[in-house]
């Protein structure tokens, strides 16, 4: 039921599905749009704001066995290319298999080596957050979503329970309650 509604939600949402479409078009391997382009379209529908309001980016995640630097910025400039404006400067691309190789030096914990893209899912700072969507080529909408979506139609921010507290939870949970004043945070 709640996946359905998901669906409902991200079809009504035009320059989401704009990005998805696109998304499809660059066909990276086991790719995904995540987390605030997704989460916040339905904190958005649920609170009668603008399917936009508050969405700073679009993660597009991809897993590739190919680590480099170099072979992730050839698609990041295709990226750029393919999606028209706003949205080129709005869309990140970032393979999910290089994400160990930084993530300590930048976020300080520690991050295994990834299987796919939505396993990355599972390691966001709260459940809420865990959810990705792709589009297929046959229209269907594939959603990932680790959690399940209760806490996400709930609004409701708890730290991930498979990870230690993220060393940002302060600063992330005073962000979305900045936008969404509705939302709800459980504190650990």
């Amino acid at each position: 039921m709640l996946n359905a509604r998901l669906e409902e939600i991200v079809r009504a949402a035009p320059t989401l599905m704009t990005a998805l479409r696109h998304a499809r078009d660059l066909d990276l391997p086991d790719w995904l749009i995540v987390s605030g382009a997704v989460y916040q379209r339905v904190w958005n529908h649920l609170t009668g704001r603008d399917p936009d309001y508050g969405v700073r980016d679009y993660d597009l995640a991809y897993w590739d066995a190919d680590t480099s630097y170099d072979a992730e910025d050839v698609f990041i400039k295709q990226a750029a290319a393919l999606f028209p404006p706003p949205l080129d400067e709005l869309v990140e691309v970032r393979n999910q298999a290089r994400v160990h190789l930084w993530f300590e030096d930048h976020f300080g914990e520690p991050y295994e080596p990834l299987a796919n893209s939505a396993e990355a899912l599972a390691r966001f700072v709260a459940p809420a957050f865990g959810v990705g969507v792709r589009l297929e080529k046959d229209d269907a909408l594939t959603i990932e979503a680790p959690f399940g979506l209760e806490d996400l139609f709930a609004m409701t921010l708890r730290p991930n329970p498979y990870r230690q507290l993220a060393k940002g939870w302060e600063k992330t949970t005073a962000s979305a309650r900045a936008r969404w004043p509705e939302v709800k945070i459980v504190q650990p």
